[in-house]
């Protein structure tokens, strides 16, 4: 949690820039994986770059895969053990839960969404990206 703090004290009145939202989403759903003791965590888009959105504005993404130790579980059961652990990390809202399908969540006071797609049993997958943010 120190770095999160750490993150958010940078921001400012105007809010934070691409960047430290960027950071705090990678810190998010990294402490998200060993929340969840996730074993053989990947990084898969490590993220660290502005990705142009228009207006001088920019975001960030980040994703990570892991194993569950209980290999027979499916994508949804996955999907819910993330959002049960990531209550712990950080206060994300539901912004789309269609059943059967990725869910989709919102944190508006750090701007970053976070995605839970578990693709098969046993397998966790989280990505992530920030708002449209000032680019610095």
């Amino acid at each position: 949690m120190v770095v999160l703090l750490a993150v958010v004290s940078g921001c400012g009145d105007g809010g934070p820039t691409a960047a430290e939202a960027g950071e705090t989403l990678k810190a998010h759903i990294t402490e998200l994986m060993k929340e969840r003791h996730a074993l053989d965590v990947q990084i898969t888009d490590s993220g660290g770059r502005d990705i142009p959105c228009g207006e001088g504005k920019a975001k960030r993404t980040f994703a990570a895969v892991g194993r569950d130790a209980a290999e027979q579980r499916g994508p949804d059961n996955l999907n819910d053990l993330l959002l049960g652990a990531l209550s712990r990390v950080a206060p994300y809202r539901i912004a789309e839960d269609r059943g059967n399908a990725p869910i989709r969540l919102a944190n508006d006071e750090y701007k970053t969404v976070i995605i839970l797609e578990s693709p098969g049993s046993g397998q966790y997958g989280v990505r992530g990206e920030t708002e449209c943010l000032p680019s610095s």
